[in-house]
């Protein structure tokens, strides 16, 4: 004959006292009260459901009452009798909601806040930039597991329409979102994945148009020093051709990484992920001793015209250089002027093309075939700048005839 179990009152489970050890304390029909060392009170129904003896949580004491307890283990012999599991049952709800609650946003804002130290800051803000303005509005409320790939294609083509290039990146990016989403349980698929023969293909890369002969520098170089608007602006441009580094990394340029009285902007180079060295002209310190009198105290040293929090916008530079009649399909673009440079120092000006390449921030190996560090001809690189921005503003100054290159000087 089973033990006949005498059910607990509210009194006892409130008299409780913790012990050496956790206890129950038996209210009968599976139902009991675990008392932990602690102090803590616990409601648990112990059942059997398919021939195994199985557990479930109800809450924890007083928050659920006797009363309430005994009310779930109703519940649970009901759900029991129709053939339910109460535990399976009570996963799936919880899953459920999460499911519900998990929408396309909060799951790319997780996705994005997890991985982004693998981005350069610049790269990560236009990551969650394109979401924000071309996903997010369409799918982002969606709950990610239910979303289609029909749906994703439609969000897809509004950005097509305007930017094929701009399609594709986001695609790859929901690509990323959604496999992230199904290894957490989010969702069953990846409607993202199969979507790349959905949109038109992506366009042939182009040459970056940029002038190689001096004689189409030195008028370029005069436009861009009477351009009259935006002083960041103004500053970009003509600190850009100084410099002759990725646009992206002169848009996001930090003042923390800047040091003037040293004469070096030392960051990590959005393409090679390494950490890359600028040595500064006095004419490139020159322009930024003056924008740090009105941008010194933000973060970036090109601030969106919109907010000081963001960089400035990735098509600021061109956009000014079109403003002037420059033609950045055939004449020049704000990724041009490394060309222009990389031409110039090695066939008219003469340097050693390991240096150039360093400067570039390529890829650049020792014969062992391991890679230079970040000081890497430092000393030489920064002669070489300071001649290049020399070189410049004699350009510009009419002077093309005067310019004797290196290795003719040599000799």
């Amino acid at each position: 004959m089973p033990k006949r179990i005498t059910p607990l009152t509210d009194l006892q489970a409130r008299n409780a006292k913790p012990k050496e050890k956790e206890y129950k304390l038996s209210d009968g029909g599976g139902l009991y009260l675990l008392v932990t060392p602690t102090g803590g009170k616990l409601w648990r129904l112990k059942y059997r459901f398919g021939g195994l003896e199985k557990k479930i949580a109800l809450g924890a004491f007083p928050e659920v009452g006797l009363s309430d307890a005994r009310q779930k283990r109703e519940d649970a012999r009901e759900q029991i009798a129709q053939g339910v599991d109460p535990g399976a049952a009570r996963k799936q709800k919880a899953m459920a909601h999460i499911l519900e609650q998990s929408t396309f946003e909060s799951v790319a804002r997780e996705w994005h806040k997890k991985f982004l130290s693998r981005w350069s800051e610049g790269h990560a803000v236009t990551i969650l930039t394109r979401l924000e303005r071309d996903i997010f509005p369409h799918i982002g409320y969606r709950p990610i597991g239910e979303i289609t790939a029909p749906e994703m294609a439609a969000a897809l083509r509004r950005v097509e329409a305007r930017s094929i290039e701009t399609a594709h990146r986001l695609r790859n990016t929901c690509r990323q979102i959604f496999s992230y989403a199904v290894a957490g349980g989010l969702a069953m698929a990846n409607p993202a994945a199969d979507l790349r023969e959905a949109l038109a293909p992506m366009p042939q890369p182009k040459h970056m148009p940029a002038p190689t002969d001096p004689k189409d520098v030195a008028p370029l170089l005069r436009i861009l020093g009477d351009y009259d608007g935006s002083f960041v602006t103004r500053c970009a441009l003509r600190l850009a051709p100084l410099v002759f580094v990725r646009p992206g990394e002169l848009r996001t340029m930090q003042w923390a990484d800047v040091d003037l009285e040293k004469g070096e902007w030392a960051y990590t180079a959005n393409k090679t992920k390494t950490p890359h060295i600028v040595p500064l002209s006095r004419q490139a310190v020159a322009i930024l001793e003056d924008l740090y009198q009105l941008t010194g105290t933000g973060k970036y040293a090109f601030p969106s015209a919109r907010s000081a929090a963001r960089p400035m916008s990735n098509n600021t530079v061109n956009a000014a250089m079109r403003r002037m009649g420059l033609d950045t399909r055939t004449e020049i673009t704000g990724h041009g002027f490394r060309a222009m440079a990389r031409t110039i120092l090695d066939e008219v000006l003469g340097f050693r093309p390991d240096f150039i390449e360093h400067q570039l921030a390529h890829a650049v190996r020792d014969p062992l075939g391991r890679a230079y560090n970040r000081t890497a001809h430092l000393p030489e690189r920064r002669k070489m700048m300071q001649a290049w921005a020399d070189y410049l503003d004699r350009l510009a100054a009419g002077e093309e005839n005067k310019v004797v290159p290196i290795r003719a000087a040599a000799r």
